[in-house]
């Protein structure tokens, strides 16, 4: 992919680390996004289990809700990060909510904070949503971090959320509100 290719953030005040894109999912990347869905520090801050198969994610892509977005983001030919948002509908029409992880080799090198901005932007600058919502382990302190760099603020404080690696976690409720 040529930087002719590259399709620019929503946003035009985003700034990417070279080379990135965020595109739609599609089938066909379906065994990359399960080889980084099995990825032990994707995994570990996300509510996945082990073993995601190629097929699973196909036929999600395939099946996937008219009010769910799925991005990816691709740096070298190689899925690096995904984020998904859920656009609610009736009473919730205003609100929506997201989920996102990266790939292990390449955190902490601008891809979520991409990743969160493209959703972020499509949130606010196409379908007017006003409130975003997520859920985030509380030991996941770079992540608690990012989402706070975006104007999400803690809600809520679950304890034993989930059930992760041999014991129970406690996860926040976060949200980010738009007039």
């Amino acid at each position: 992919m040529t930087d002719f290719d590259i399709p620019p953030p929503l946003d035009p005040d985003a700034r990417w680390p070279e080379g990135l894109s965020i595109r739609a999912r599609t089938p066909a990347d379906a065994p990359d996004i399960a080889a980084l869905h099995n990825l032990p520090g994707y995994r570990y801050g996300t509510l996945r289990t082990p073993h995601h198969r190629p097929e699973e994610i196909r036929k999600g892509i395939e099946n996937q809700s008219a009010n769910f977005i799925s991005l990816v983001a691709v740096l070298k030919d190689r899925i690096v990060g995904d984020v998904g948002m859920t656009h609610y509908a009736n009473r919730r029409a205003h609100a929506g909510s997201i989920g996102m992880g990266v790939h292990d080799a390449y955190t902490g090198r601008g891809i979520g904070r991409a990743l969160i901005g493209e959703i972020l932007a499509t949130a606010d600058r196409w379908l007017d949503l006003k409130r975003i919502e997520l859920t985030v382990y509380t030991d996941n302190e770079t992540a608690i971090r990012l989402y706070e760099r975006n104007g999400f603020v803690k809600e809520g404080h679950f304890k034993q959320f989930a059930f992760r690696d041999g014991e129970y976690v406690d996860a926040y409720s976060m949200a980010r509100f738009r007039a």
